[in-house]
């Protein structure tokens, strides 16, 4: 199967950049519902205008859709997704499992895609997208591809292969959402993982070399063209619907050229300058991630988490006025630099030689001055972060164009007519009958160059056949409107996707609902992750348990209610039988339903009655809602389907703001990156923020989990008033004593 190379978009021109460049497909979000809230975006009269060009240039388009959907968006974004499917779209990138039930069956022949905000890492998860129709899965950041091509799917696999890097597996992180209010699961992201942590052993401060302990190098897998042409993987993932369009191109322009060129000659590579003026463009060092197995040493960069740019000199001497600098590369005026070392920089804006002349540029070899603005050191690394000549010529690229042949026919006494052909679709259309020539005749070179006029259009001509008979004449005008004539209805044909008609189905009440007799009594749910916890909440009538410990959960299975909690991250599924499971992540649906009772964790980001009730039909028996929706968003939950499934609320606890496969503290402590004996000093790591707030970390399974610093607390009497009856408490490290004080004030302001 031919590989497909996917680009980003944010706004139209970085969507013609890709086109041009040689993308095979894009994709690109709508002002609402899309994971990158703060890129430009694409507002309904701008998305017919994308999806028409991009099919023009024989480019796919792909829509995300790919956010968590709230119960009183369910039914504006079925109407988006209508919109979409009939202006033709390619497909639909979704994360809620809920809205992909919906819309396979109300948009049968809509292709969707399941974001890799659904956290697809293991194989149960992929069966369970099949079976509900998904045509493609993007696959989880931290599988590697080794792991990829030991996948077995009918579905297509797209994975991304270059750009920023989540820490955190996508779809599990609420760092934003608890800190700021800004979901990462809604688009708005605030990147917490770039700002700077100090880690802390038993609260004490540890040395670090960089204090970016959450942040990771660039994903760049230009050395990897030849694995990645040999895998399972259908689709080529680059990340940036965040940057500039003169940088998606150049991405865009560097893996069309290895991947066309491994296809020529079975080998391919970048010239310097190309690596060059990649680093120049964007980077914060780059790194083969975890799809080519990275140590963690590789995969971050704790010391910036910037863009670093490209080394074009040293630091010779600073005064109070100017500071001098020896270059190994050109540098002009309006470049951007960056002091490595001190940490800062500027824009070039004024230049001068060794004699203190204003230039506007000089070559490698030479020493510079610059005026004396911000903070820099004797021996610091000059980085260019900006390149003006670079960009200018990068913002003049070439249009691509289409290639078509024409076929002319002319005798004596039939209508002229001319056929193009783009290889897709063949047009014909005539003119007026021809006569003989009266004085000059037309010439076949005549007509040639008349039709060959279409510089102003997408399309070349690469070949042109006439059959023509001799001493015609063929009106100048004529040869004119019937190739403009001909080269528009091109245009259109291109422009309106070949699809079958498209199938809408207008049942109103999809998914069917299903009755259940609702629990009327209150009952008070614990997760607790030690045997003091447990009896502590016993003593104080809680009613059912959870718990990420196995010894403890056999220990006490046949005595009281309880479920053994699974990680949300499971590569692998290990056997259960009719085992009480509490479980965070989709493929454990699929392995456990049969045989096991299941609940259904807040990590499965449940917003909508659709997912409740998908949970319900596939053997899910209580659901817990997502810790984001709000107290007016679970009321509309359980205003829709307060007879369906029982729901459960997370009344009090510490959640867990990430989930990693990078360990900080192997970098603090130079260990090993697997089976690493940290976990076993019994001590306790938490990392500290600029503003003194303490995340407890919690190593287990090759996983590290980041604890919000504070816990939440929700009003109980409002979620009664609602009808909700499940009310968890989720504890992490409180004592006994504590227990007791929170559970009996919550229960008093009752």
């Amino acid at each position: 199967m031919k590989k497909e190379l996917l680009a980003p978009a944010g706004d139209f021109e970085t969507l013609k950049q890709a086109v041009h460049h040689g993308a095979d497909a894009i994709y690109l979000g709508g002002k609402k519902f899309g994971a990158r809230k703060a890129a430009s975006n694409f507002n309904e009269e701008e998305m017919i205008r994308a999806i028409s060009y991009c099919h023009l240039y024989g480019v796919k388009i792909y829509v995300t859709i790919n956010t968590m959907i709230y119960e009183e968006e369910l039914e504006e974004v079925i109407r988006y997704a209508s919109f979409l499917h009939h202006h033709f779209v390619d497909a639909v990138i979704v994360q809620d499992i809920g809205l992909i039930s919906i819309l396979r069956k109300k948009f049968p022949n809509l292709e969707i895609h399941a974001s890799t905000q659904l956290h697809n890492h293991n194989q149960e998860g992929l069966h369970l997208l099949e079976e509900l129709g998904v045509k493609r899965v993007v696959v989880a950041r931290e599988l590697s591809l080794e792991e990829i091509n030991h996948l077995d799917t009918t579905m297509e696999i797209e994975c991304f292969i270059h750009g920023a890097l989540c820490i955190c597996y996508s779809g599990q992180c609420l760092f934003s959402s608890l800190l700021l209010s800004r979901s990462g699961n809604r688009g708005e992201c605030a990147g917490i993982c770039r700002l700077p942590f100090q880690l802390l052993e038993n609260k004490k401060p540890i040395t670090t070399s960089g204090n970016y302990l959450l942040s990771p190098k660039e994903l760049n897998s230009m050395n990897h063209i030849s694995e990645l042409m040999e895998s399972k993987v259908t689709s080529f993932k680059i990340e940036g619907r965040m940057k500039s369009p003169t940088t998606i191109g150049f991405i865009v322009s560097l893996y069309r050229k290895l991947i066309d060129n491994y296809e020529k000659k079975n080998h391919s590579f970048l010239t310097e300058e190309d690596q060059k003026n990649l680093r120049i463009l964007f980077n914060r060092d780059f790194t083969d991630g975890f799809l080519f197995s990275s140590s963690f040493s590789n995969l971050m960069n704790i010391k910036s988490p910037n863009h670093i740019g490209y080394p074009i000199g040293k630091v010779i001497s600073v005064s109070n006025h100017r500071i001098e600098i020896l270059l190994s590369e050109e540098l002009t005026q309006e470049d951007g630099i960056r002091f490595l070392e001190s940490n800062s920089g500027m824009i070039v804006n004024y230049l001068y030689d060794i004699s203190g002349k204003l230039v506007h540029s000089l070559p490698k070899g030479n020493h510079v001055f610059l005026d004396h603005k911000v903070f820099v050191q004797v021996g610091d690394t000059v980085m260019k972060t900006l390149d003006r000549k670079l960009i200018k010529r990068l913002e003049k690229y070439e249009q691509k164009k289409i290639p078509i042949t024409m076929t002319v026919t002319a005798h004596y006494k039939e209508p002229f007519q001319v056929t193009v052909n783009d290889f897709q679709h063949i047009i014909s259309k005539s003119g007026n009958f021809l006569e003989l020539a009266t004085k000059s005749p037309t010439t076949e070179e005549r007509v040639i160059t008349q039709l060959k006029k279409c510089k102003d259009t997408p399309f070349v001509i690469s070949e042109i056949q006439i059959d023509m008979d001799s001493n015609l004449f063929i009106p100048i005008q004529s040869i004119n409107y019937l190739r403009r004539e001909l080269l528009q209805e091109l245009i259109k044909v291109r422009e309106r996707k070949t699809i079958p008609t498209i199938i809408e189905n207008s049942n109103k009440e999809l998914p069917n609902k299903k009755r259940i007799p609702l629990n009327t009594n209150i009952i008070y749910t614990a997760l607790v992750r030690n045997r003091e916890q447990l009896l502590a909440c016993l003593d104080l009538g809680i009613h059912e348990f959870y718990t990420p410990d196995f010894s403890l959960y056999l220990e006490f299975k046949e005595k009281i209610s309880i479920y053994y909690r699974l990680d949300r991250v499971m590569n692998v599924h290990p056997f259960f039988s009719k085992e009480r499971l509490l479980i965070g992540e989709l493929g454990a649906i699929k392995a456990y339903s049969k045989e096991n009772e299941l609940i259904s964790d807040y990590y499965l980001n449940v917003s909508n009655h659709s997912m409740l009730e998908y949970l319900f039909e596939h053997g899910v028996k209580r659901s817990t809602l997502s810790i984001e929706c709000s107290k007016n968003q679970v009321q509309s939950i359980v205003k829709e389907c307060s007879n369906i499934p029982e729901i459960e609320i997370i009344l009090y606890g510490y959640i867990e703001a990430m989930v990693m496969k990078y360990c900080p503290l192997s970098l603090a402590f130079k260990t090993v990156q697997k089976n690493c004996s940290l976990c076993q000093r019994k001590k306790q790591y938490s990392l500290k923020d600029r503003n003194g707030a303490i995340y407890p970390m919690l190593q287990s399974n090759e996983l590290t989990h980041i604890f919000y610093h504070t816990p939440i607390k929700r009003n109980q009497a409002e979620y009664l008033s609602m009808g909700i009856r499940y009310f968890r408490f989720e504890f992490l490290n409180e004592t006994k004593e504590e227990i007791s004080t929170i559970i009996k004030k919550l229960r008093k302001e009752l």
